[in-house]
């Protein structure tokens, strides 16, 4: 069992437009105090419009506020310069610490050129593509809404599937973060969520994005599934990283003890450095 953590590649600040209440120099604390090597800051980059949105009832302010009468939410866009500007602050008063920059670009394969043309300053360290949304209708929203409105394994099929058309539809981004993302969303009145029954849908996802050569995120936003991780082994998946998806700062490095222990136990390991990613 490895003695250091890994380094902490998803996790966001203020400088997300759905994180309260986040803060870049307490995040930078807090990975210091669990003994992360590094963190990377990987901000939201969202062109998605989301439709017939239901605020939850502890839903940010700063969320709430975003959207209109009519159940519509515009993520505004990332402060590139505000955002690189803190994360200079942050390496002048941590050194210690490794501060990469980064985003994480909601359904890039829908906004290929607005994203493009964020990403063409190659300012960011790290670019992470996610899948946060699907159609609903005539519009798009999380998988919540359609858990309330679908049968419950109709969505996790068709989330799955829109994998591939992402990894597929849009080449500039490196890691693929939460697969697994349309399981904090299943209704309890279903049963627990298990990711067996969705078997052949989940390898499928996971040797696209192994034949892309990406490289699949085990978040710790929940604890992750130990299939999941076998399943990209076996697709032909070679790289791992890890990020906690942290939207405040207590939540860095969270579970990692956890992820640490069912990687190794699937056969990846560590780098020479310990910021480097996790291969097999």
């Amino acid at each position: 069992m490895t003695a250091v953590l890994p380094a902490d590649g998803h996790v966001h600040t203020e400088w997300s437009w759905d994180c309260e209440p986040g803060d870049m120099e307490a995040s930078c604390a807090r990975a210091i105090r669990v003994g992360l090597p590094a963190v990377a800051f990987t901000e939201h980059l969202d062109f998605t419009v989301w439709t017939g949105v239901e605020p939850a009832p502890d839903a940010p302010a700063k969320v709430t506020g975003l959207i209109t009468e009519d159940g519509t939410l515009t993520p505004p866009l990332l402060d590139v310069e505000g955002y690189l500007a803190c994360v200079r602050r942050c390496r002048e008063r941590h050194p210690g610490l490794l501060i990469l920059t980064g985003v994480e670009v909601g359904e890039p394969h829908w906004h290929r050129d607005q994203v493009a043309a964020v990403l063409a300053a190659g300012r960011f360290d790290r670019v992470l593509g996610s899948l946060h949304t699907l159609p609903l209708g005539a519009g798009l929203n999380e998988p919540g809404e359609h858990f309330a409105r679908r049968p419950a394994a109709e969505v996790v099929r068709d989330y799955l599937a829109e994998i591939p058309r992402l990894v597929d539809g849009f080449p500039d981004f490196e890691v693929l973060a939460h697969i697994d993302y349309v399981s904090r969303f299943w209704p309890g009145s279903a049963g627990p969520f298990r990711p067996g029954d969705f078997e052949e849908e989940f390898r499928h996802a996971l040797r696209t994005v192994a034949d892309a050569g990406r490289v699949l995120e085990v978040n710790t936003n929940r604890r992750p599934f130990p299939e999941i991780v076998r399943w990209w082994r076996e697709s032909g998946g070679a790289v791992v990283t890890f990020g906690s998806d942290a939207h405040h700062p207590g939540g860095v490095g969270d579970g990692f003890a956890h992820a640490v222990a069912v990687v190794e136990a699937m056969g990846f390991r560590p780098g020479r450095h310990p910021y480097d990613r996790w291969h097999r």
